[in-house]
């Protein structure tokens, strides 16, 4: 059986131990670096939610502008229900298409944009 004294010595030098120095340029470099992956991370961030916003819109209004020349059908209309299906359905198309054509369309945009804010 240990002691208290015994016991008491290895918990003060288990608790105690020395800490090892680290240069202060490795922390600089890891600071500069997390900087330089958050802002790159946030760029990223603001350029996927321009694209997403900017493309929906354009694209729902797109596709919200044919939909008004379509008249109602004379059978088989299907009321509001077909109003709200047809509304969410265009909405899913403008997703699909923004995701499709961002690099193309939208990324030019984007870029334009944020030469303006420089």
């Amino acid at each position: 059986m240990l002691t208290n004294s015994t016991t008491a010595a290895a918990m003060t030098t288990s608790l105690f131990r020395p800490i090892e120095a680290t240069p202060l340029g490795r922390d600089v470099d890891r600071a500069t670096a997390l900087e330089k992956t958050d802002a790159s991370r946030s760029e990223n961030e603001v350029r996927k939610t321009f694209e997403s916003v900017l493309g929906e819109m354009l694209f729902g209004q797109l596709l919200k502008g044919m939909r008004k020349t379509l008249g109602k059908p004379a059978y088989f209309y299907g009321g509001r229900a077909e109003e709200i299906f047809t509304q969410q359905l265009d909405q899913v198309l403008a997703e699909k298409i923004s995701d499709a054509s961002a690099e193309q369309f939208v990324a030019p945009m984007y870029d334009l944009f944020m030469l303006q804010r420089q």
